[in-house]
């Protein structure tokens, strides 16, 4: 499962993003990807109110992972919610390059000699779209909101539940009370991974329907770099730049960010010069668009994991079981035993094309400052003959067939893998574990799931081994969340966050220290004694950490890459909402981009380019999100 991690300092997906690659088609689904997947001429449908200029330069991108979830921002998980959220709403603080906290709605923040009370002072002056004062009162109603209201706290609930109380005093003072001293609230509401403040005129209208409002009708009331002018479910997002922006304005006049579900097609689509941006692209695509003069290709620093996840029990948060998995894995020795059949390095050979790291701690090595390895002797190293060993001791034995049978239900040991369909990546290691869980006497089967059907799958526990990815900004508060016990779904269903069904008691007290912890150093050894629980629970086998792999037009696009490269090339973590304020018109195309016709005439024919293009496709998503 790939998800995108709404988080205190994420980088959407998140998540579940989640950067998947899928399956091969032959040239004659081309067309159909392409016109699903990619906007189609004649299929701009203007919000109400929405302006329907596009005159200037405009931006094109390819729409992050597996696209829009929702565009509830108390709900979405998805790295294409995030990225539209990130565009349109403003948090209280942004992020440096080097992922340390900076001014946005902001410009200080200053925490009390107890560490209990942190003070916000906000700018004045700033308005919503529609005209009206953007106060401290919309900060403290969104986070009231959330803390207070389980539907408003699916997304981020996890960012405020220390919150003891928020205020605003007057216009520009935001108050925050927490009830344990809390070191990381300068990233509670951060550009994509945080919480994005919304018009509290606009959303108190919708507190009794905010599970099902889907705030995609009529004009969205915002501030950020962009204003959103028209959206298409599963096409396309259409946004105008806000000339005004606090922190600057965007350099190209209009933004679109079209939804591939290919990412071969986007590539094809930016080689026509259809698209100026495409990320989440696997090492092939990578490699080649590298010695391509019509495009740039860059690396920059990875913050997401590819994983199995393992359904040890699903179960809600009063312990009522749930689900279809397979009862042998929540025996301790077959999730090592999988764990130690497992060739990461060979995957990070194969799959990535050496273009990332082994996997094993649950934070990606990104972010230095939480960085773990287990401790000598507890590595889960590729060992078949350890992990036979295992299940010989545990009484698991072969049949006939070679497949082992488990002592306590006497049934074989079949287990289910859940894929994303529109993953290549997936479909790849899915044929390494296939091979290597037989030579333990596993049989394991591929189900190739959309990512609608794999996350439903996933809340409902109808599930034995699932591939998931998640990401994490600079701040890993959100994504140790989703292992606590309290993001178990109520036995009605709703209102669970959980990645894998992982409760852990002793997990659930370090989180709830490390978030106490101004201390640098013991913060990250109290963190570390988290990843060293999830490493030994074997419920998310770890299996690399991939560099993030993108490219531009260099015809229409430059300065998109933000931050500077270091000695191997690799740029640091990179956001849309710099990034896409950092790209820049190249002047010899921007005389050709504008005129009102040649935004929407350029992707029509780019559809058609890319439908009449003969060759087999993969499919990718992204990690970033619950997606």
């Amino acid at each position: 499962m790939v998800r995108v991690l709404p988080t205190l300092l994420d980088w959407h997906e998140m998540t579940h993003t989640m950067v998947r690659s899928a399956i091969g088609r032959r040239a004659t689904a081309l067309a159909a990807a392409a016109l699903t997947g990619a906007l189609a001429l004649g299929s701009v449908a203007l919000a109400p109110g929405a302006a329907a200029d596009t005159k200037g330069t405009t931006l094109r991108a390819a729409m992050t992972g597996n696209g829009i979830d929702s565009l509830n921002p108390f709900l979405a998980y998805f790295a294409g919610s995030l990225d539209v959220f990130s565009a349109v709403y403003p948090s209280l603080n942004s992020l440096n390059t080097d992922g340390t906290p900076a001014p946005y709605l902001a410009t200080k923040w200053t925490p009390s000699a107890d560490k209990l009370t942190w003070t916000f002072t906000l700018r004045k002056g700033l308005k919503w779209s529609d005209g009206k004062p953007i106060t401290a009162e919309d900060a403290a109603w969104t986070l009231n909101l959330i803390r207070t209201n389980e539907v408003a706290g699916t997304a981020n609930g996890s960012l405020v539940e220390n919150f003891a109380s928020v205020t605003a005093p007057d216009a520009t003072t935001l108050v925050i009370r927490t009830k344990k001293p809390q070191a990381n609230t300068p990233f509670v509401s951060i550009p994509y991974s945080g919480v994005p403040i919304v018009p509290k005129h606009v959303w108190e209208k919708h507190v009794t329907d905010l599970k099902d409002f889907k705030n995609d009708s009529g004009d969205i009331v915002g501030y950020g770099p962009w204003t959103l002018t028209a959206y298409k479910a599963e096409q396309y997002v259409k946004y105008d730049a806000n000339k005004d922006f606090v922190l600057g304005a965007p350099k190209f006049d209009h933004l679109v960010q079209q939804r591939y579900k290919a990412v071969d097609g986007a590539v094809a689509a930016l080689r026509s010069g259809q698209l100026d941006y495409v990320s989440d692209l696997n090492s092939t695509q990578f490699k080649a668009l590298q010695s391509d003069k019509r495009t740039t290709a860059f690396q920059n620093a990875g913050r997401r994991w590819m994983s199995v996840a393992l359904n040890s029990g699903a179960r809600t948060r009063s312990g009522k079981k749930i689900g279809t998995g397979n009862p042998a894995l929540a025996d301790a020795a077959v999730r090592r035993a999988i764990a130690l059949a497992t060739d990461k390095q060979t995957l990070v050979d194969k799959v990535l094309d050496g273009l990332g790291q082994v996997g094993a701690g649950y934070i990606p090595p990104t972010w230095k400052q939480w960085a773990w390895k287990p401790a000598p002797g507890d590595e889960q190293s590729y060992d078949i003959a350890k992990a036979n060993s295992l299940l010989d001791e545990a009484g698991y034995t072969k049949g006939k067939d070679g497949i082992r049978v488990s002592p306590k239900t006497k049934k074989p040991l079949k287990l289910r893998l859940g894929t994303h369909s529109d993953a290549a990546t997936d479909t790849q290691i899915a044929t390494y574990l296939t091979g290597w869980m037989k030579q333990i006497g596993v049989e394991l089967t591929a189900e190739p799931l959309s990512s609608t059907k794999l996350n439903d799958d996933l809340a409902k526990g109808d599930w034995d081994l699932l591939m998931d990815g998640w990401g994490t900004g600079p701040d890993p508060t959100y994504l140790l969340s989703i292992q606590n016990c309290d993001a178990l779904p109520l036995d009605d269903g709703t209102n669970g966050s959980t990645d894998s069904f992982h409760c852990d008691k002793e997990f659930d007290k370090l989180f709830k220290q490390q978030v106490t912890e101004f201390d640098p150093a013991q913060r990250a050894a109290t963190v570390g004694k988290m990843q060293d629980i999830l490493y030994k629970a074997d419920n998310n086998v770890i299996l690399y950490y991939a560099t993030g792999l993108s490219a531009t037009n260099a015809r229409t696009v430059k300065n998109l890459a933000v931050g500077k490269a270091d000695s191997a090339g690799v740029y640091p973590m990179q956001y849309t909402f710099g990034q896409f304020r950092s790209a820049t018109p190249v002047a010899a195309v921007k005389e050709a981009s504008s005129g009102s016709t040649s935004l929407w005439t350029g992707i029509g024919i780019g559809v058609l380019v890319v439908a009449g293009l003969a060759f087999g496709i993969k499919r990718r998503s992204s990690a970033d999100e619950r997606e």
